[in-house]
């Protein structure tokens, strides 16, 4: 066999790794349950409570999806995935899809074969560290121990700001976000870095929070939604729409309180095209007419999940920012339903 052949060969199983059969929708539904890949444990994100229910923004997503396709937002398996797990378990199926756990690039996009649904949370890598280490900056972090997940986006970040401010670093690697906490408190390290909202939820979780400071500085754009297998475009755009309804949901003043009322008919066509009283966007899909209607009754509007989960009047306190909606000052901007 010449190497033009096994090259054809190898490429061939590489795209089929990645890629799903146009039958997402189908196996959901026969198997009566979405399976939904989420984080190994972030307050406020994606965590069992007390009875090992899942809760938490990520979750919602993933229970937003389940609500568009059965109307149940408890017809959902959460797996929790660390960063050396998740794509795998995209790739070969045994998750539908990843709730924002993943940066959207490039690579992850185009090379690995996998389709982003949209984003979800605007994020940023930062820095977390002890007050009584008296620092104010990342640029004061030369020569720091630093605890970092392996194989993310995080660690291509820290080695690219610290190479580029000529300082040097050691390395803690952690492979989820619970060991590099206990490895921070511990003090194996000085510095905690990943994405800013997960600093946050952590650094709500400790015993004495105020004694844990974010540093200013953002160093990296990370922005987090679902991911979808490529080669499913119906299971990829009803991913896509449920986070879109959410978010065109807020924006039209649409609530899981007035939900009820407003599928009665409005003056606003858009309104009516969301919930399912004009026109057809569900069929579209390949899902019940009142679709969105479901996703908003059970899980509500981007904003109550946002700041029901993770919001400024919760522990975790991150204000909406670039998360606003656009009308807002935000970058959170659905496509309209027409």
């Amino acid at each position: 066999m010449n190497k033009s052949v096994i090259f054809g060969v190898l490429t061939v199983a590489g795209l089929a790794a990645g890629t799903a059969s146009a039958a997402t929708l189908d196996d959901v539904k026969a198997r009566g349950k979405l399976n939904c890949g989420v984080t190994t444990g972030l307050a406020g994100f994606a965590s069992p409570d007390a009875n090992g229910n899942w809760e938490g923004f990520d979750v919602d997503v993933c229970r937003a999806v389940a609500t568009a396709v059965f109307g149940d937002p408890n017809a959902v398996d959460f797996t929790p995935l660390t960063s050396a797990t998740r794509f795998s378990a995209l790739a070969s199926g045994e998750v539908d899809l990843l709730s924002r756990i993943t940066t959207w690039t490039f690579s992850r996009d185009v090379d690995l074969k996998f389709e982003f649904a949209g984003i979800a949370f605007y994020d940023g890598q930062g820095f977390l560290v002890p007050k009584e280490l008296g620092v104010s900056s990342a640029k004061d972090l030369d020569g720091a121990t630093v605890c970092i997940q392996t194989g993310t986006t995080t660690e291509l970040n820290l080695a690219d700001y610290f190479r580029t401010n000529k300082m040097e670093y050691e390395p803690v690697p952690i492979e989820t976000n619970a060991e590099g906490q206990q490895q921070y408190l511990a003090g194996a390290c000085d510095v905690y870095t990943t994405d800013s909202s997960a600093l946050a939820a952590t650094r709500a979780t400790f015993e004495n929070p105020d004694e844990h400071v974010v540093l200013p500085e953002i160093i990296s754009k990370e922005p987090l939604g679902p991911l979808v297998r490529h080669g499913d475009n119906q299971w990829g755009d009803i991913v896509r729409w449920t986070l879109n309804a959410m978010i065109t949901a807020e924006e039209l003043g649409v609530t899981s309180a007035n939900v009820g009322e407003l599928a009665g008919g409005t003056d606003n066509p858009e309104i009516n095209r969301l919930l399912g009283t004009d026109g057809n966007l569900g069929e579209q899909l390949g899902l019940s007419a009142d679709w969105a209607k479901n996703i908003i009754s059970s899980v509500g509007n981007y904003g109550e999940s946002f700041a029901r989960n993770v919001g400024s009047e919760t522990p975790i306190g991150i204000a909406r920012g670039l998360n606003g909606l656009w009308t807002e000052g935000g970058l959170q901007y659905s496509p309209p339903f027409r």
